[in-house]
């Protein structure tokens, strides 16, 4: 058994500087690695990864192998129990649901995320963004993920969902409380914190879809909450399902936006070549997805035993999906650790694969569009002024923490 070099530390600060050596040493690896600490076999080759993305006997839901009493066993030698409210809405959702109550969700979502429906959203992200540079340009210097890239996914998405714009920051707050029990620190300081913002989201989403009851209106909560009152959805699906929209719409966009910026001012070249030619920006913000995968780990249980990467493994075994690996590994990407803005073909997989393939990605990738090519319209330049700006810790997140950087009006 090949098992993960006590150098494989996700919680490090090494790791956070630069988790692409540690891919490198487990991608140099003879099929998957053991990581003891998460009881999980990684892949984290392109073809590994992509194939186990696609595959249909690979999912989220330990209901597959273990019966209602072996998984509570399981959550407590986890301690994912004694979570009323995260078991209700984050540990049950359209993420970690699979077959016919995935579908059946996956339906009533899907729909409003197409790329026509997305579209519409143009306008009123283009003025979002407009009214926010107009204040950050007189400022000058900014930190570019608080005062920029944390404040337009959580108003666009939202706006969408019909959230007040007033509850953006909380909701934010709540998303990263909520989600930062996913990574590799379990404590019961963390579960506290998730426990409590899953159950604060709750009392808001409970209040907002009551009024939708009684006063219906054109968004996508009237539309889940019809759906609820006609039968077709349970409160816990409707409320798990606003819950993971309004959380996916805000981290990993934050995420990747911090890190593209971060990209294109370690690449001058890139930088200058998205200003001179603004219709690479589709290919240049693929390559920020690939470049610095804001989700690079994603987990999916066995239902049958399977050979994976070349090793036979038994049902209900735990397979971690490294996006991130993946996204920089030679054999698929042409000298992958390059910010490459004219990348082609670019076929990285951090929206996922399969059935779990990314809904969001066409609004977060029309939110990146509208913020970058507005920053380069309205800028004479934009300068970096941490020569090594600090990284998210963790196996679940990548991006960063801060990105200080001076802007100077066209």
């Amino acid at each position: 058994m090949v098992t993960a070099s006590p150098a494989f530390d996700p919680l490090s600060q090494a790791f956070a500087d630069d988790p692409y050596a540690s891919y490198s040493e487990l991608r140099d690896c003879p099929g998957p690695v053991y990581y003891e600490h998460f009881d999980i076999w990684l892949l984290s080759r392109y073809q590994d990864v992509a194939a186990a993305a696609a595959d249909k006997t690979l999912v989220r839901s330990m209901e597959y192998f273990l019966s209602p009493q072996e998984i509570e066993a399981e959550k407590v030698r986890l301690n994912w129990h004694d979570m009323p409210n995260h078991s209700r809405f984050v540990q049950f959702s359209l993420l970690d649901s699979d077959g016919e109550t995935h579908d059946r969700l996956r339906r009533k979502v899907f729909r409003e995320f197409t790329p026509a429906l997305v579209a519409r959203q143009r306008g009123m992200i283009q003025e979002f963004v407009d009214k926010l540079l107009d204040r950050l340009l007189d400022v000058g210097t900014i930190d570019f993920v608080e005062d920029l890239a944390s404040e337009v996914p959580g108003h666009i998405i939202g706006s969408v969902l019909g959230v007040p714009d007033e509850y953006a920051g909380q909701l934010r707050k709540w998303s990263e409380q909520v989600v930062q029990y996913f990574d590799v620190d379990r404590s019961d300081e963390r579960k506290a914190i998730a426990e409590r913002a899953t159950t604060e989201f709750y009392e808001l989403l409970k209040e907002l879809i009551a009024d939708r009851v009684r006063n219906p209106r054109e968004d996508l909560l009237c539309r889940l909450t019809q759906a609820y009152t006609s039968g077709e959805m349970t409160e816990d699906e409707l409320v798990s399902t606003c819950m993971l929209i309004l959380m996916a719409g805000h981290g990993s966009t934050i995420d990747v936006l911090g890190s593209g910026m971060h990209a294109l001012l370690q690449y001058p070249d890139a930088l200058a070549k998205l200003r001179d030619t603004p219709a690479v920006m589709p290919t240049a913000i693929q390559e920020m997805f690939r470049f610095e995968s804001p989700l690079p780990f994603f987990h999916r249980y066995l239902t049958e035993e399977k050979i994976i990467a070349g090793k036979s493994l038994p049902k209900g075994t735990k397979v971690g999906l490294l996006y991130g690996a993946a996204n920089r590994d030679p054999e698929q990407f042409e000298a992958p650790d390059r910010f490459n803005i004219e990348r082609t073909p670019n076929r990285h997989v951090a929206f996922g694969g399969g059935a779990h393939f990314c809904l969001g990605n066409h609004l977060a990738r029309l939110d990146m569009e509208i913020i970058f090519s507005t920053l380069l319209q309205r800028t004479r330049s934009i300068e970096l002024l941490d020569e090594r700006p600090a990284y998210k810790r963790g196996l679940s997140v990548r991006g960063p923490q801060r990105l200080n950087i001076r802007l100077v009006p066209a």
